[in-house]
């Protein structure tokens, strides 16, 4: 993809999923990919692989609901690569299965701090080195429970909606500077965070089947290509048709 070859990546939650799959998707596309994660071993077993196909990466452990921890992440990348270009600010958690009333504060506080805080943390760490360069992009990762309403999951769809306001927010500010800032909001997909009996969420996909990690991750890249130069503030489903069924 034009674009990616020579730059450098950030990608948060990189150990596993879709934040693996971009990570691998970047580097093969020719990008220096920095990748961060609180689980080290699985962040490091991504920059191996990368290596091993013949890429160029570093893993920075960091959790990214601290502000020290998102400076760190970028402090990795202009150390080992000398600049910051794109973005995809991934890492999240869930918040377990409860109505509103019956969640835990530290459920709420958690999860809003892993899934919306720290995709804001990671952004005011990144956007002066991107805005040094010429601009580049970021992809921030929503989720459909983002642009719908998911019952008993009342910390992790408000954080998600937060994801897509942050996001416009961003692409508006930032636009005039050569700096685009998009949204990726994923269906279900086959990652460490679905439940293992995932067919009632199967039966709501029109597809009629999870999506593969990788599948995310070649649109958060070209999200993040000059092939998506004049997309700026969308969030954008990718969902097997899942959100068209509920319209």
């Amino acid at each position: 993809m034009d674009g990616i070859c020579g730059k450098t990546a950030i990608v948060t939650g990189g150990a596993t999923g879709i934040g693996q799959a971009s990570a691998k998707r970047f580097a093969r596309e020719g990008a220096n990919v920095v990748v961060a994660d609180v689980n080290e071993e699985g962040g490091q077993a991504t920059v191996e692989t990368i290596e091993r196909d013949g890429g160029d990466a570093v893993f920075v452990r960091a959790d990214v609901s601290e502000p020290a921890d998102a400076e760190r992440i970028v402090d990795g990348a202009l150390d080992a690569f000398g600049s910051v270009d794109l973005a995809h600010n991934n890492a999240g958690i869930t918040s377990g299965s409860a109505v509103t009333h019956e969640q835990s504060i530290e459920a709420w506080d958690r999860t809003i701090a892993v899934d919306q805080r720290g995709v804001w943390l990671c952004m005011k760490a990144e956007i002066p080195q991107l805005l040094d360069g010429d601009g580049g992009a970021i992809v921030n990762t929503s989720s459909l429970a983002g642009l719908w309403a998911n019952d008993k999951d009342a910390p992790y769809s408000s954080a998600k909606h937060g994801v897509v306001g942050l996001t416009r927010t961003a692409a508006v500010e930032y636009a005039d500077q050569g700096l685009r800032v998009n949204a990726l909001c994923p269906g279900l997909t086959d990652t460490p965070m679905v439940p293992d009996d995932d067919e009632p969420l199967v039966e709501t996909t029109p597809m009629g089947r999870a999506a593969d990690p990788a599948e995310l991750a070649s649109i958060a890249v070209w999200l993040c290509s000059d092939e998506a130069s004049f997309m700026t503030g969308v969030p954008v489903p990718v969902d097997g048709g899942a959100i068209v069924g509920r319209m």
